[in-house]
């Protein structure tokens, strides 16, 4: 007989986090996205849950430290990436989109290397591929995100746009054709939502 489902939010909560230090052990790392590490395959957060609780409703995403970035579609589909804080020192890279959240990654919160940054460009670089995902189809339409370096959240539509060859569509949204296509990129963030700062 299974164990009896917790029955307090904090209850969940602490078997939820002990679930995951659990299910990010095997995670390994390889050299070209050292230091952070990754499952064989992304595991299901939604399936981890249920496995833990036997059952119990509980939303995963009120786990979040904090969102990476939204992307949202005019077709209403949205994506999410997103840190789960463990207790061990841990970030656990997570995505949610279509109906499915998933475990990409860890790295180490107090690691030498930026590991939000590094996350970011292996992930533009292999266009998901690094973390057991595909990115494809076309550029958002609106794009939120926590992080306040605007640079890196530049260089990272500008890789991943050059890697999905959208530079086209992205330079017909904006109605510009720059020589540098950071410019263009930069100019489809704002009319994507994320503001420009002020002029110093």
């Amino acid at each position: 007989m299974p164990p009896e489902a917790p029955r307090t939010l904090t209850q969940r909560r602490v078997r939820v986090l002990q679930a995951l230090a659990q299910a990010v052990r095997p995670f390994r790392t390889r050299q070209e996205i050292w230091p952070l590490r990754v499952p064989t395959e992304p595991v299901s957060l939604d399936a981890l849950v249920e496995r833990a609780l036997d059952g119990a409703r509980f939303d995963p995403h009120t786990l979040r430290a904090r969102t990476l970035l939204r992307l949202e579609w005019p077709s209403g589909d949205t994506w999410e990436l997103w840190i789960i804080a463990l207790p061990s020192g841990l970030k656990l890279y997570c995505d949610s989109g279509g109906d499915e959240t998933r475990l990409l990654a860890t790295g180490r919160r107090d690691s030498e290397i930026e590991t939000d940054r590094l996350f970011l460009e292996l992930l533009a670089e292999s266009t998901g591929e690094h973390f057991g995902i595909e990115m494809a189809g076309g550029p958002p339409s609106r794009v939120r995100t926590s992080i306040a370096d605007r640079a890196l959240v530049v260089d990272f539509f500008v890789t991943l746009f050059e890697e999905l060859d959208l530079q086209t569509g992205i330079r017909e949204t904006v109605g510009q054709h720059s020589d540098d296509f950071r410019e263009d990129v930069d100019a489809w963030l704002t009319a994507a939502g994320i503001p420009a700062p002020p002029q110093s």
